[in-house]
């Protein structure tokens, strides 16, 4: 047996093979993005790359799966490659420890690319990359202030609804003249905030669906 054996059972040899050939580009480490790579590294993705500027903060330990006491500081594109080697020690590794914006230019073509982006300019920079590499792709909406796991779903971007988000990146993507792609996002009415300040509240419970969902649309399609 093998620290795969459970997902040759259920999946086959032949997808277990596919998996393992795959490239799977993850931008966004956080949150939704770390129980996306999570799922990616236990899943024996082959080559994942990640993107992320961001270092961790205690404040993110409620819900990021890179976030303990011992990693606060460090950058999370190196603690979370840390992880992915524990898990898995075979698995191709690269990052960038960078913000990702219209300037960005990374010499790789992966095989699908998650977004797990928190900024809007940043996500649409990233949607035309993929758009201008030809390379499929996922994006997460909304995550915060929500708590109902029941509301999260699959859509086009065109299908979506409620969520503030969602609406604002289909506007863009209109206005824009960009394809129709896939999101995770939820139909739950965000709850009203015990504060006013400029954070949002989230639930790892919420957050932590995202991400596997995003993952598992991902390892789907490169089994197919």
């Amino acid at each position: 047996m093998d620290r795969l054996n459970r997902i040759r059972l259920l999946l086959g040899e032949e997808a277990v093979k596919k998996l393992q050939k795959s490239s799977v580009m993850v931008v966004g480490c956080g949150a939704v993005g770390s129980f996306a790579i999570e799922a990616l590294a236990r899943s024996g993705i082959g080559h994942i790359i990640l993107i992320d500027f961001d270092n961790i903060e205690e404040s993110n330990i409620n819900r990021q799966l890179f976030a303990l006491s011992s990693t606060i500081g460090k950058p999370k594109v190196e603690v979370a490659k840390q992880r992915i080697l524990d898990i898995n020690p075979e698995i191709k590794v690269d990052i960038f420890n960078m913000f990702f914006d219209e300037t960005s230019a990374l010499d790789i073509k992966p095989d699908y690319v998650i977004d797990a982006i928190d900024t809007v300019k940043s996500k649409i920079a990233l949607y035309k990359w993929c758009f201008d590499s030809g390379v499929p792709f996922i994006s997460s909406m909304g995550a915060a202030r929500k708590t109902d796991v029941t509301k999260i779903q699959i859509a086009k971007i065109s299908k979506t609804s409620v969520c503030p988000l969602a609406s604002k990146i289909r506007h863009m993507v209109r206005d824009l003249k960009m394809k129709d792609f896939p999101v995770v996002y939820s139909t739950e009415t965000a709850i009203q905030q015990t504060n006013g300040g400029h954070e949002f509240g989230s639930v790892i419970t919420v957050t932590g669906t995202f991400g596997l969902m995003l993952s598992d649309f991902v390892i789907k399609k490169l089994v197919i």
